[in-house]
């Protein structure tokens, strides 16, 4: 039995992993566009925050702090998987009974801000250009008991790419991390 729980364990490791290879690929592909709509981020962002709890398990102190009434022009769908990676892994790196925060703001200048900020494990300095890299990994220790595939912040990147927008990461090790996304005011 125990043999047959391992396999099904690498076997969803590995579904998750071409999952995530197809996304990255479509994404790179230029013969797909970006099938732009013009969607509300607060239910987005509600979506988010139901399945960030749903992960956790009640693990962690999840919330939304300031999410404001805002529309956004692009992929609802991808936008929506760059910032589930983000939450996901605040979970997956914030120690249990941490909290995360997930915001969105619209900036003085119109762009568009969407945060995640955890009090989680915090990223040194020297290893925060690399985090968009395929399977890149701050600490190879943990990859297997954090369950990622390695390829989530690579498929942030290239949707942020798709729309104009930025990632910004803002982290000290031991002290927590805040990513933020920020789409151009001609998308908000």
């Amino acid at each position: 039995k125990r043999y047959l729980e391992l396999m099904q364990e690498q076997a969803k490791s590995m579904r998750h992993l071409v999952a995530d290879l197809l996304a990255l690929s479509t994404l790179e592909s230029e013969q797909y566009g970006v099938a732009e709509t013009t969607f509300a981020v607060a239910p987005v962002v509600d979506a988010l925050l139901a399945d960030a709890h749903a992960l956790s398990g009640g693990v962690h102190d999840i919330s939304a702090a300031q999410v404001e009434v805002a529309e956004v022009i692009g992929s609802r769908d991808e936008i929506a998987s760059a910032f589930g990676n983000l939450v996901s892994n605040a979970i997956r790196y914030t120690p249990p009974r941490g909290r995360i925060v997930l915001g969105f703001r619209v900036d003085d200048d119109g762009s568009g801000v969407f945060s995640v900020q955890d009090s989680g494990i915090g990223i040194a300095p020297e290893h925060i250009p690399r985090l968009t890299e395929r399977f890149y990994r701050v600490d190879r220790s943990r990859s297997r008991a954090t369950g990622g595939t390695g390829l989530g912040l690579a498929i942030v990147k290239h949707v942020l790419l798709r729309h104009q927008a930025t990632l910004e990461i803002d982290s000290i090790a031991g002290s927590g991390s805040t990513f933020s996304v920020r789409l151009p005011a001609s998308r908000v």
